[in-house]
């Protein structure tokens, strides 16, 4: 893996993590409902984690193969991404509103498997990252390369959630109405992408 791929790879992976999707939404509720932030992005760096170690294990050449694999899991994705968006939609995120769950442990395993089923995600690993690792007379190993990419995703989103989310509190805790536009926003972005994801992916069946 040259650094000309090396910084290719990290230029399209933070055009992506900057586009608002799940991770954005949930870090600004975090924010805005006086949880602990840094544990919500922790939650989502574990579930981006957990695609590293299997990407890195060669599960997710395993699954890019297996149509109906992949289908199971993005149907599965996007299903619990329009659950999450109608969510926020309902009951969009307010400064100082109640939480279901403020517990750290609760904050952080609703974190974890938000990333764990985004489909940004399995985007990614299995269809953005294996383009830039180089298979032949390359210096690492392809699982090494796999990682190392991976690390630098989960660095990436870690930056970006963090930032987001500590904004999300010092900006909009003194503006309820912003508050509720930004989420709703965000909300319906969820919404709108994981049903087109599932019409585009049911529609190949």
């Amino acid at each position: 893996m040259d650094a000309g791929a090396l910084f290719s790879f990290l230029a399209l992976d933070l055009l992506l993590v900057c586009v608002p999707g799940a991770d954005w939404a949930y870090v600004i509720a975090a924010g805005l409902r006086g949880r602990s932030v840094l544990r919500a992005v922790a939650g989502l760096v574990s579930g981006y984690a957990l695609h590293t170690a299997l990407a890195t294990a060669g599960l997710a050449v395993l699954v890019a193969g297996s149509p109906r694999l992949l289908t199971a899991l993005t149907v599965g994705g996007a299903g619990y991404l329009v659950w999450l968006g109608w969510g926020v939609l309902r009951r969009p995120a307010a400064p100082g509103a109640a939480a279901e769950d403020g517990r750290g442990s609760g904050v952080f395993l609703r974190g974890a498997t938000i990333s764990g089923l985004n489909p940004k995600g399995l985007l990614l690993y299995l269809s953005i990252l294996p383009q830039f690792l180089t298979l032949r007379g390359a210096h690492l190993p392809v699982p090494a390369q796999t990682a190392a990419l991976g690390l630098l995703h989960m660095a990436c989103c870690a930056a970006v959630y963090l930032t987001v989310g500590t904004l999300s509190r010092a900006l909009l805790a003194a503006r309820p109405a912003a508050a509720r536009a930004v989420t709703r926003t965000s909300g319906a972005a969820m919404l709108g992408i994981g049903a087109f994801l599932l019409v585009e992916r049911l529609a190949t069946l």
